[in-house]
């Protein structure tokens, strides 16, 4: 018993008996020692310090963050534009992997799999009826370039499975959901996040509908959360003149940065309409503000979400990285996107879009209140734009919950929509290809009947979400919608999705009318001509 107490009372006796100045990285070191070297349990000493690493960041603001090897490059996937793997678009339903759609000129086209599949087991691991996660699911299918992946496959009408070899390769991750002409003269291209290959998608897809007659663009930012600063910045040089202010930053220990449109804009002149929503973040923000600030374009929707804070990323050798705010972004006129947050209260910042939905935001622009101090003017034409955080647009558009219910709730909770139209299709694929060959005889032609949706009423409740004619009534025309862009998403690509869904959604209705009628455009970017006073 006394051997014991010897090194802690020798480690007493090496307290010194009046207080020392200590530098708090030599105090953090020790403390790490004195756990590792005394503590009473067994103690994860890397578990400890990646815990001690994300409990300081967290008390200095809401986006400072640390993240594991593994988190680090699932952050960063989706971002650099490309993963390998074998290429395909799948869900998980009654934890059964069905192939949505191939990629183009992918590995799992190249060899034969085709939308429909259900694929049982890749190499020695079992994929359907073993309950996998999306995640777990995606592990096992990607991998490095050039390396084989044997796939079991059951396809409707054969008996036994199918076996596959199929050689892993880079697959790239698409940022342009959709692309399409929304009426006679104008396109749409919604992008849904702001990655390394953004710019060039959203390039080629302009190049595209200008083919078709585009003459004005309407851009759906909506629920697009960011990604690179790069990225936003070569989207707002496209509509911008050589010497406009896009961004710039600033912070107290980093050099402020400008960012100019350098180059001569893709689409210079032509009416530009931006739908933004509560959710559009950081690069949203910073297009969006650059357009209105610019006079350039006219916004549309919800104001945005207000994430003006620029991390930059400490990698470490182990593939783990600490991302550490290091300055602000503002708009060219000035205001600064970022929302109030108060440091290491991460809780009451992550309730602010609940708070905003329970104060009336989402439904009325009068709910919303702006400082008179944080008043600013476009560059151009003088209009009153406010700062605050997050970007207000030019047009509110109320959230439409009248179609809403618990009813349609719980069915989309339960994936019942994707479940329904991804059977519906395995069950009648060849013969809607023959009715509906090409993507507008589709959107003309299918109808969802009412035996489908007794089919999918059906199916809900099997699966626990009882029959309500209720909900069923006061939803059903928005359920009809979501199957029916399912159904056509299946067929042909995501494209067909919005095109069906989006003529029945507020913001994108509102922004048809604006960017269809010059003088209502024209009268929104003159001064005065919506402004929300505060």
């Amino acid at each position: 018993m006394k051997k014991t107490l010897i090194p802690l009372l020798l480690a007493a006796m090496l307290i010194p008996a009046t207080a020392q100045i200590i530098s708090p990285d030599r105090k953090l070191a020790t403390v790490e020692k004195i756990i590792e070297t005394f503590y009473v349990g067994d103690v994860d000493t890397a578990k400890v310090v990646e815990d001690g690493i994300r409990a300081m960041l967290k008390a200095l603001d809401p986006h400072s963050s640390y993240s594991t090897p593994q988190e680090t490059k699932e952050l960063n996937e989706p971002l650099q534009g490309n993963f390998s793997g074998i290429g395909i678009q799948f869900q998980m339903i009654s934890d059964t992997l069905y192939v949505i759609q191939t990629v183009a000129g992918g590995p799992s086209e190249q060899v034969g799999i085709v939308p429909g599949d259900r694929i049982i087991s890749a190499n020695d691991s079992m994929i359907s009826g073993v309950k996998r996660t999306n995640p777990s699911v995606m592990k096992i299918l990607r991998g490095p370039k050039g390396t084989e992946v044997d796939v079991k496959v059951k396809r409707a009408g054969t008996d036994e499975p199918i076996n596959f070899s199929i050689i892993r390769d880079d697959i790239p991750i698409h940022s342009v959901d959709a692309a399409y002409m929304a009426a006679p003269g104008t396109g749409y291209i919604r992008v849904s996040r702001f990655a390394e290959d953004t710019p060039a998608e959203v390039a080629e897809a302009i190049g595209k509908l200008r083919k078709q007659g585009m003459t004005d663009l309407i851009i759906d930012l909506q629920d697009n959360g960011g990604g690179y600063l790069h990225s936003a910045y070569k989207l707002a040089e496209m509509f911008l003149n050589r010497g406009d202010l896009i961004v710039y930053t600033d912070g107290e220990r980093v050099e402020p940065q400008q960012y100019y449109a350098m180059e001569r804009a893709l689409m210079p002149e032509g009416r530009v309409v931006v739908m933004v929503n509560q959710y559009s973040a950081s690069a949203s923000e910073i297009l969006s503000g650059a357009l209105q600030d610019n006079d350039r374009g006219v916004v549309v929707g919800r104001r945005t979400f207000g994430k003006g804070l620029v991390q930059r990323p400490f990698p470490f050798p182990d593939g783990s990285m600490v991302r550490l705010t290091v300055s602000r972004y503002h708009t060219p006129s000035g205001r600064c996107i970022q929302k109030p947050y108060t440091p290491g209260d991460n809780e009451d910042y992550s309730h602010d879009l609940i708070n905003r939905y329970n104060s009336g935001e989402f439904s009325s622009a009068d709910s919303i209140k702006f400082d008179p101090a944080l008043k600013y003017k476009t560059l151009r034409n003088g209009r009153t734009v406010y700062g605050g955080g997050g970007i207000m647009p030019d047009r509110f558009v109320a959230i439409d919950t009248t179609q809403w219910s618990p009813y349609y709730r719980d069915l989309l909770a339960k994936g019942i929509y994707n479940r329904y139209a991804v059977n519906y299709v395995d069950r009648n694929r060849d013969k809607m290809k023959a009715d509906f060959p090409e993507e507008t005889d589709f959107i003309e032609g299918f109808e969802v009947t009412p035996e489908m949706i007794d089919e999918l009423v059906a199916m809900g409740e099997e699966a626990g979400v009882k029959a309500d004619a209720d909900g069923l009534a006061t939803s059903g025309a928005l359920i009809s919608r979501i199957v029916k862009g399912i159904v056509g998403r299946d067929l042909f690509d995501q494209s067909t999705y919005f095109r069906v869904v989006n003529p029945a959604e507020p913001v994108y209705r509102a922004a048809l009318e604006i960017i269809s009628d010059p003088e209502l455009y024209d009268s929104l970017l003159r001064p005065g001509g919506e402004e929300v006073e505060p």
